[in-house]
């Protein structure tokens, strides 16, 4: 069968996290899980330990063939009793201890805390990478003036340093709300059918203890027959999270793309990279366009993380279909935006003159605030200065004259103004308050959060 899916056809996601969640490391992982059940039994004295020393070497992809495994679904059409015949057929006379005691979601579970543990690993690291390519970034452009717009219109002064200094301190937080998650995240069990342990027997506490311990996960505190959702759905609405944040700054570059604006460009390989089928000249952020699509779906996938919390009495099988798309496919497009987005960043083009220029399009007009307080510091009325100033910068844009002439030529402004303190005002340099110094002061901050994490910069 042809893959159809764009994460299935090698379109989206990095090989690594692809690997993570593939059909056969999540075989592998189920396998581990029931060596790991068949040595806890054989520790505290329940199978011998010649037959759960079997059962560990052959719990291997090596020995119980994904294809032999779906051979027997096929059949039984159930896919951990699938498994488990697999790997009994693989172990002969010892293939009578698999699965002893333990219920298909202990299996499942337990294997997809192994995934997630992995999966988490590698979101962490490229979050770091991420973060450190802002940190430079921030220190790069700090004093690189641009103008800053809101409601989409030119507003006052600020610099790109400035703007990368904000994404970097989301991107340290993401990484907070991940080392919050991941102790209630990567949990096992070995509980039984409604989570009471009885099939295990009176050691029942003991063999999960064991078997967690050897996985390197944690047991669930309590759990029913599966390990409740709400661990998954913290999980996946942070991931929701961080793609946002992705999406948000792949829109900004987009934004600054724009030839009327021009002031930043994602990286476009001039040799080789076309940017319209049909129109040679285009340039287009495609890369920028991709993860702001990408964040769409990710987000969509919060409602079906949340509304697996719901679950009828101890267990039901409602989860199961939702979450062979849903944690994998999260997994996948974060680790895979994570990458598309540090590598935009760092090849990231920025025409500083034309940053310059666009500040000049207002003719002045940007620094009405400045002339307002200049005026309030002189003795006007606030309210008076915010409307004299109002009219002044209104008259300029009517008539297109430069907001400095107009200015000069009001009587009030004389008065109140010199030629000096009118330049001054104007002066955007003048006007950039404490954003080098905040920039400056974030990124020390940042830079110690990674000294504790232990990464060097």
């Amino acid at each position: 069968m042809l893959p159809i899916l764009p994460i299935d056809t090698g379109r989206y996601g990095t090989p690594e996290m692809r690997r993570i969640f593939d059909e056969e490391n999540r075989l592998q992982k189920m396998l581990e899980v029931e060596a790991a059940l068949a040595w806890a039994h054989s520790e505290i004295g329940e199978i011998p330990k010649r037959d759960a020393e079997k059962i560990i070497e052959m719990a291997s992809t090596k020995h119980v063939k994904l294809s032999r495994v779906k051979e027997i679904e096929r059949e039984i059409k159930h896919d951990v009793m699938a498994l488990v015949r697999a790997l009994a057929e693989a172990c002969g006379p010892s293939g009578a201890y698999v699965h002893l005691g333990a219920t298909s979601s202990d299996i499942l579970d337990t294997a997809t805390a192994l995934q997630l543990k992995e999966a988490l690993n590698l979101i962490e690291e490229r979050l770091n990478h991420l973060e450190r390519v802002l940190i430079k970034r921030a220190e790069q452009y700090k004093e690189a003036m641009m103008m800053g717009r809101t409601h989409g219109q030119h507003a006052l002064p600020i610099t790109l340093g400035f703007k990368f200094a904000v994404w970097m301190r989301e991107a340290a937080r993401h990484l907070q709300r991940l080392q919050e998650c991941r102790h209630r995240l990567i949990v096992g069990k070995m509980s039984g059918a409604v989570g009471t342990q009885a099939g295990l027997g009176p050691h029942a506490l003991k063999i999960q203890e064991l078997v967690m311990k050897r996985l390197g996960v944690k047991p669930a505190e309590i759990s029913t027959q599966i390990v409740q959702r709400d661990r998954y759905a913290e999980f996946i609405c942070i991931l929701a999270i961080v793609t946002s944040t992705l999406g948000k700054i792949a829109t900004e570059i987009r934004e600054l793309q724009r030839p009327e604006i021009g002031e930043v460009f994602e990286p476009f390989e001039r040799k080789r990279q076309v940017g319209s089928s049909t129109m040679p000249h285009k340039r287009n952020p495609m890369v920028c366009e991709r993860v702001c699509g990408l964040a769409k779906i990710m987000r969509s996938l919060v409602t079906p993380s949340l509304e697996n919390v719901s679950t009828w009495h101890e267990r039901d099988l409602t989860q199961s279909s939702a979450e062979r798309f849903i944690i994998p496919e999260a997994c996948i497009l974060t680790d895979y935006m994570l990458v598309l987005v540090t590598n935009l960043l760092t090849g990231l083009l920025v025409d500083e003159q034309r940053m310059l220029k666009n500040m000049e399009l207002t003719q002045g007009r940007m620094m009405s605030e400045a002339v307002m307080l200049a005026l309030s510091r002189k003795g006007m009325d606030r309210q008076e200065a915010h409307e004299l100033v109002r009219g002044l910068a209104l008259k300029s844009d009517v008539e297109k004259r430069p907001f400095k002439e107009i200015l000069v030529e009001n009587g009030t402004v004389q008065k109140m103004l010199n030629g000096r303190e009118v330049d001054e005002a104007l002066d955007p340099r003048n006007y950039l308050g404490t954003a080098v110094k905040q920039v400056e002061s974030v990124v020390t901050m940042t830079r110690r959060e990674r000294n504790d994490r232990a990464l060097a910069d």
